[in-house]
């Protein structure tokens, strides 16, 4: 069955608290993808937000973002008073995130909304605990240690706390039980409020197509408490760091950081964290996208300290044996595999024994000097098609700032006129794909510019910011997409 999704992350919906959440709006968005026939609402990752505001390096690959509950929930059930929220100065543009302020916002709160809970909580709340422990009680114990701590990374923690020593914990959960216990109970509300969104998504015939990061932040709870996971040494640092290698868009390459994988620990112990995080994944969502595929298969080694990506080298990863462990233990695990950048032959032979779907990014696709992998022609079925990715810019800014001899072949290959919109054109062309699953940019199917663009690689500031504004999810335009979809086969008939 060929399918139609909308990239859409949580941040980015509209609202009145500075920041998409799970409240009436997230509500409305699933509205409009059903109103709009689509099948699937692709997400960003919902982890906490970390070093430039990316939901890429979280500190946690399993908790969520406590910016996300919705606060009139809270105040539904008498955990909060409007006044307490309501007029607070959440920021000055309804059209972006201001981190600065909801940061010095959401948290005190949030507290309130603690305070009220503390005294009397549920027992849904034992049970969340409970069933959450392998992961919760070392996250909880991490955020109050960083609180104590001045927000340090826990590399710059006391020696006795960063290397976990039992009686540096076992005082730290005796002089941070409240703040334990708020950094739970963020988790319990987190996932209520999700599960109810998603609930409600899936009686709506809308999938989740959910995102987690390949690496995990140096700065989380999961290098803290991971130990022989990563590649550290005796002090718990990181002996080399992730990245990729120089190319024509960076000269010294990228140099991310993230610890990397002592995939020979993985193996020997069956790929149990491994198995554990995509348990976890996917009773968050329907589906997951797993960026940076190409990381299983080599990846690229930095040694720690080193001032560019330039001294890097390729590592073999654990390639099909970590995808056999999945299936023993999960099953066929509905997995998409963001197979961009720059690929080895052995990249794509591991992403064909794995039979899982790649993406195919539209405005890679116009060359002029190849018949390119990207052009719709040469897409697989068993792939997911893109205009452009959060990574990307906008259709409409792609267009206005693409050199003149990939325009004049995006221009000739899709037929794009001024009479139909060469925006509305270049989007045809991805739903036009082979493939079975299309997935167009909310930011897209608005008709915005550099505007709407999420982020841009290789920056630091700026990033992750962009929200639609209210009223943009109108009928008018569900039922524009509803029927330029099925004219492509990818939902049904307009209403």
């Amino acid at each position: 069955m060929r399918e139609c999704g909308v990239l859409m992350p949580v941040s980015s919906l509209p609202g009145p608290y500075g920041i998409g959440c799970f409240g009436k709006e997230a509500y409305r968005f699933v509205d409009f993808l059903a109103r709009a026939g689509q099948q699937v609402w692709q997400l960003l990752p919902l982890s906490p937000t970390g070093y430039g505001d990316s939901p890429y390096q979280s500190c946690s690959a399993f908790a969520g973002n406590p910016y996300f509950i919705d606060l009139d929930e809270l105040c539904a059930q008498g955990l909060l008073k409007k006044g307490e929220y309501e007029r607070l100065p959440w920021g000055v543009d309804p059209a972006r995130v201001d981190y600065g302020a909801v940061y010095r916002h959401r948290f005190s709160v949030l507290r309130a909304a603690f305070a009220r809970f503390e005294p009397y909580p549920p027992d849904e709340y034992y049970t969340f605990c409970f069933l959450n422990e392998d992961w919760l009680d070392d996250y909880a114990l991490y955020m109050a240690a960083k609180g104590q701590n001045g927000m340090k990374s826990w590399l710059e923690w006391p020696r006795e706390l960063r290397l976990r020593e039992p009686g540096a914990l076992a005082a730290l959960a005796r002089t941070a039980a409240g703040e334990i216990a708020f950094w739970k109970f963020l988790q319990f509300q987190f996932s209520r409020q999700w599960a109810a969104l998603k609930g409600y998504a899936n009686e709506k015939g809308v999938r989740i197509l959910g995102d987690i990061p390949i690496y995990v932040a140096a700065d989380s709870a999961d290098a803290w408490a991971g130990g022989s996971l990563f590649e550290t040494d005796a002090e718990g640092s990181p002996r080399r760091v992730a990245g990729c290698p120089p190319d024509y868009f960076a000269k010294d390459g990228q140099l991310w950081g993230n610890p990397l994988y002592d995939w020979a620990h993985h193996r020997a112990t069956g790929y149990a964290w491994w198995v554990r995080r995509v348990r976890h994944a996917l009773a968050l969502y329907d589906e997951i996208r797993i960026d940076h595929f190409r990381a299983f298969d080599t990846y690229y080694a930095i040694p720690a300290g080193a001032a560019t990506a330039r001294d890097g080298v390729w590592e073999q990863g654990p390639g099909m044996e970590l995808f056999e462990a999945l299936r023993r233990e999960l099953g066929q695990v509905p997995i998409v595999a963001e197979d961009l950048g720059l690929l080895f032959d052995s990249v794509r032979r591991l992403l064909k024994a794995s039979g899982l779907p790649g993406m195919k990014v539209l405005q890679f696709a116009f060359d002029p000097d190849c018949d390119s992998e990207y052009l719709p022609h040469n897409h697989p079925e068993n792939c997911v098609v893109y205009p452009g990715t959060h990574d990307n810019a906008t259709a409409a800014e792609w267009l206005a700032t693409a050199g003149k001899k990939e325009l004049a072949k995006a221009r000739a290959y899709l037929g794009l006129t001024k009479e139909e919109g060469e925006v509305k054109g270049f989007l045809r062309g991805a739903l036009a794909s082979p493939a079975r699953l299309a997935v167009i940019p909310a930011a897209d199917w608005l008709g915005l510019g550099a505007e709407g663009r999420i982020n841009t690689p290789g920056t630091s500031a700026g990033n992750w910011q962009w929200r639609a504004k209210p009223g943009a999810f109108s009928p008018a335009l569900a039922g524009a997409i509803r029927r330029q979809c099925a004219v492509y086969g990818r939902g049904p008939a307009a209403e």
